[in-house]
């Protein structure tokens, strides 16, 4: 199965809301939290090309974006393709 990792802080209500609906849809994920951790932040900034909002997404190293296209990639069916092993 894909690896999911979601970047996120301890007080975002939209990466709670990433968080609930992933585990909705049972799929496994790695949160990286980088409020207050230095190397989570420069690990943000450079896998996210800079992003200044949380959550953001990746699904095998792919950045798919935040919460919004999380939901979108579910409603299009392209979330389910993206999770199919290779």
């Amino acid at each position: 199965m894909p690896r999911v990792k979601i970047y996120s802080t301890a007080r975002c209500a939209i990466c709670a809301r990433a968080k609930t609906m992933l585990d909705k849809w049972a799929i496994p994920y790695d949160e990286i939290r980088i409020d207050g951790d230095a190397a989570a932040m420069r690990e943000f900034a450079e896998v996210t090309r800079g992003a200044r909002t949380v959550p953001q997404i990746l699904i095998d190293e792919r950045l798919v974006g935040g919460f919004s296209e999380l939901t979108e990639l579910h409603m299009d069916g392209e979330l389910d393709e993206l999770m199919q092993p290779e």
